[in-house]
């Protein structure tokens, strides 16, 4: 049952990406920025048996979202609520499908490692806001146990500090609730092994996004402060859900 259920799920995330691919390039032409991503990773959600609750609203027009990140379900699920593109670090670009999907969306690549390329990544940052007006980073730099946060790596924010002008920094909690540990994405286990567990899931998969006050004042007092800031924020969330 489990494997018939994953094949029919595959099948169908096969399908649906078949049939946007054609509607993508052509809204592209269209309305210059394509509308499908959204659609089509709201449709991952749906086949996936994700069912998305909002707690809260996105702030501002524009708006960087710093989320915990607990599987790779997170992607399709922000994007599908948001709309949002993702800062993303550059050993995704090693896979030609996986950069071609990403890029489809507006991802934007960053080389974690080399701080000599901080500035160009500042500006990477600064011109996809100009195309996309939700962006969101996760600052864990990985999944978790999705139980607890893991330290944040204040460098991966250094492309925010400072946030553009005009720009809400604001935490956003991923909640899988009682279920964040199975679905989890942790330690050693192979990408496809959760992958397929989690297509596995008969199931219904409920998640709240809990959208919580953005950053003011000095909380936005360089990359450290803005790490610190919101993970305090999302772990006050975490606690009280």
């Amino acid at each position: 049952m489990r494997g018939m259920l994953i094949g029919i799920r595959i099948t169908a995330m096969i399908g649906w990406l078949l049939a946007c691919i054609p509607a993508h390039f052509a809204s592209q032409l269209i309305y210059r920025k394509s509308r499908l991503p959204r659609i089509f990773l709201g449709g991952i959600c749906l086949i996936a048996g994700v069912n998305i609750t909002r707690s809260g609203e996105r702030a501002g027009d524009r708006t960087i979202l710093l989320a915990n990140h607990v599987s790779w379900l997170d992607i399709p699920i922000l994007a599908a609520s948001t709309g949002t593109a993702f800062v993303a670090h550059d050993g995704l670009a090693d896979s030609v499908f996986l950069k071609w999907l990403c890029e489809m969306n507006d991802t934007v690549f960053i080389a974690r490692t080399r701080r000599a390329t901080v500035a160009r990544q500042v500006d990477q940052v600064r011109s996809a806001l100009e195309r996309s007006p939700v962006l969101t980073l996760f600052p864990e730099g990985t999944t978790g146990n999705g139980r607890d946060l893991l330290p944040f790596k204040s460098a991966l924010l250094s492309a925010i500090d400072p946030p553009p002008r005009d720009v809400a920094v604001q935490p956003v909690l991923v909640d899988f609730g009682d279920l964040a540990e199975e679905i989890a994405w942790a330690g050693d286990e192979p990408g496809l092994d959760n992958f397929f567990r989690i297509l596995g899931r008969v199931a219904e998969l409920p998640v709240t996004l809990h959208f919580l006050p953005p950053l003011t004042g000095h909380e936005l007092d360089g990359r450290k402060t803005i790490a610190s800031a919101v993970q305090s924020a999302l772990t006050r969330a975490g606690a009280a859900r």
